[in-house]
């Protein structure tokens, strides 16, 4: 069995499309539209997705404020002052949990957390 996806429901597919694509810097695989008008688009540079949805059917959708994706870059300090100059804000951290691990959060257009993850060799 192999993971496949994470599927994110999102409000504005373009805002979005946008900061997964700029600022975490992943390729959109495909996009398209179902014949029910659900928006859809994959984006991934691995064998794992990022999956969005939209959905403009005026039903509300839950957007989960605690669950968060994690991404491996690096350097912590440099993924930082790259956001901090393109006016992206800090959303929490830099933490240094243990010797081997450094992170931080910042939170995508639908305020879903978003870690890049800094893995230090001893």
């Amino acid at each position: 069995m192999k993971f496949l996806w994470t599927t994110i429901y999102v409000n504005d597919m373009e805002a979005s499309l946008k900061f997964y694509q700029e600022v975490v810097g992943l390729p959109l695989k495909r996009r398209f539209t179902s014949p029910t008008g659900m928006e859809l688009a994959f984006l991934g540079s691995g064998e794992t997705e990022v999956e969005l949805i939209c959905e403009k059917d005026g039903k509300e959708k839950l957007i989960g404020k605690e669950i968060s994706m994690g991404f491996e870059i690096n350097s912590v300090d440099e993924k930082i002052k790259e956001f901090e100059a393109n006016g992206i804000e800090i959303y929490s951290g830099p933490v240094q949990p243990n010797p081997m691990i450094r992170f931080f959060y910042v939170l995508d257009p639908n305020g879903l957390k978003i870690q890049f993850v800094e893995r230090i060799q001893a």
